[in-house]
């Protein structure tokens, strides 16, 4: 497979990731609200501890980039 064709099938699978945890959530909003997500922290470092990067994770769980890295920082971390 191409780099190209990689990086089509991650995103895929990053908005399926998206939709199912949005359901496991009870979430049904699909707003761009940028309000803040209660126990954000939590879930991003789940996902970092499934293998899943920074990247994806923020755009699975539509967090800014430099916050999830934030979150995934060792004195952030409890």
């Amino acid at each position: 497979m191409t780099e190209k064709m990689l990086f089509e099938v991650s995103k895929k699978l990053n908005v399926l990731i998206a939709l199912s945890l949005r359901q496991l959530l009870g979430d049904k909003e699909f707003s761009d609200n940028k309000k803040r997500k209660q126990g954000a922290g939590e879930l991003v470092r789940y996902l970092n501890n499934m293998g899943i990067d920074a990247k994806d994770i923020a755009e699975i769980t539509g967090s800014p980039l430099q916050s999830v890295r934030t979150l995934l920082t060792p004195k952030r971390q409890k």
